[in-house]
């Protein structure tokens, strides 16, 4: 058996528009907002939750960035791969499954809201400042993938 290290070369779809180029001013904004709400926050946390949150709304662009930014920032390959299947690894902490499981009930919002026992878990693992952090992150990277999505942002070919 022979294997190859030849990537495939499907091409990327054609990006519809560039935000940055034609809405400057709100490119700007999201990244002002995204900047404040990951203030002070766990980084590597913070790239958890954006991974998961792309991973659901299949943002291509955004998953390829943020396990970049996630191995930057010291992350072990083994947690990253495991992400879409967290509940059933023992690989993360009880903060960070209270974190993951808050972060797809607000990405997944049209299958019953935030139930009350999932905010709860999360508001006992994070005081308020944290709590407000997660939250703001997780709406931020869903805005984000709602944009490259809509505009058809890809990854650059590796």
């Amino acid at each position: 058996m022979t294997t190859t290290t030849e990537q495939p070369t499907v091409p990327a779809p054609e990006q519809r528009l560039s935000l940055a180029a034609v809405a400057e001013d709100v490119y700007q904004a999201m990244i002002r907002t995204t900047r404040a709400a990951e203030a002070g926050f766990d980084p590597v946390l913070a790239e958890l939750l954006k991974i998961r949150a792309s991973m659901i709304n299949g943002c291509a662009f955004c998953i390829d960035m943020h396990v970049t930014d996630a191995r930057k920032a010291g992350e072990a390959e083994h947690r990253i791969h495991a992400l879409s299947a967290w509940r059933e690894t023992p690989y993360y902490t009880a903060r960070e499954r209270a974190a993951l499981a808050l972060a797809e009930s607000i990405t997944l919002l049209t299958e019953g809201h935030v139930p009350d026992p999932v905010y709860q878990e999360a508001a006992a693992k994070f005081d308020e400042n944290e709590l407000a952090r997660l939250i703001s992150i997780v709406a931020t990277i869903n805005a984000w993938n709602r944009l490259a999505v809509a505009t058809r942002m890809s990854p650059a070919p590796k």
